[in-house]
């Protein structure tokens, strides 16, 4: 008896296992940089055993990262089997910020993002391919990435998010590189003004996107978190606004991106009736 319930348990646990989240790394090709980035692709369980379609989140990683960072460093990968999604996590080769840089010419990962990545990713897996069906976030570089990406792109995505994002780079201009593809902040001052999230807030209210931010009471991007917060209730954009415990570290970021990814399959159970 108990070897057929060891035999038993066994078989049981191999089939779980293969009906397990499946992750890939692609090579995604940039027609403006002429050059190819990695990606990682992390499909559902059920991806194998169905020819449905799934709705898609792209999330970005931070200054100094890589397209590995989330994968490696989180849970990410299992949210794709909770919520039956596809997960894309590109690279952001550094620290682009995800601008098509003023000043770098070959740095253009902003239009790397929404134009071939996302293209990439609906001619290769069953994605869903329309707005309400996609949703982009990040942590600090990728957080003011995402943010910047879905209000210049509204017609691609249905919701975006920023955890712990640099939502007004001003203020760190010494910082991460930012000078290097924003250019010199006396002498581009119109174009960081231009990319601080802060000041494209109005811009939240014809890109029908569903919104949520998430920071840490002791990392250094709260205050211009909660100053962002606080500029779009006084525009009365809906938005979800959290603030806990913690710090700019995995540690956080770990435990937020499961926040961020209910909210946003929530919004996927609503406006596609899944």
């Amino acid at each position: 008896m108990i070897v057929k319930y060891l035999i038993a348990l066994l078989l049981i646990v191999g089939a779980n296992s293969s009906l397990a989240f499946k992750t890939t790394v692609v090579s995604i090709p940039s027609a403006s940089m002429n050059k190819s980035y990695p990606a990682t692709v992390v499909m559902p369980d059920s991806y194998s055993l169905s020819n449905k379609r799934y709705p898609v989140v792209y999330l970005l990683h931070g200054y100094g990262g890589n397209y590995l960072g989330w994968a490696k460093n989180s849970e990410v990968e299992a949210l794709a089997d909770q919520h039956q999604l596809i997960i894309v996590m590109p690279d952001g080769n550094v620290g682009s910020w995800y601008i098509d840089s003023p000043v770098k010419t070959n740095s253009r990962f902003e239009t790397y993002i929404y134009k071939d990545v996302i293209g990439y990713i609906d001619k290769h897996y069953r994605s869903i391919n329309q707005k309400n069906a996609r949703a982009i976030s990040g942590f600090s570089m990728g957080g003011f990435g995402a943010l910047n990406i879905a209000l210049n792109h509204s017609i691609l995505f249905g919701a975006a998010g920023s955890i712990s994002g640099g939502v007004d780079p001003r203020p760190f201009h010494q910082h991460w590189q930012l000078s290097d593809v924003f250019g010199s902040p006396s002498e581009n001052k119109i174009y960081w003004n231009s990319r601080a999230i802060i000041n494209n807030s109005h811009r939240f209210f014809s890109s029908a996107l569903d919104i949520t931010l998430d920071c840490g009471v002791d990392d250094f991007f709260i205050d211009t978190h909660r100053a962002l917060h606080q500029k779009l209730l006084k525009l009365n954009i809906a938005h979800d606004y959290s603030e806990r415990p913690g710090g700019h570290n995995w540690n956080y970021w770990r435990r937020a991106i499961k926040y961020q990814m209910l909210f946003f399959t929530d919004g996927f159970d609503h406006k596609l009736k899944r």
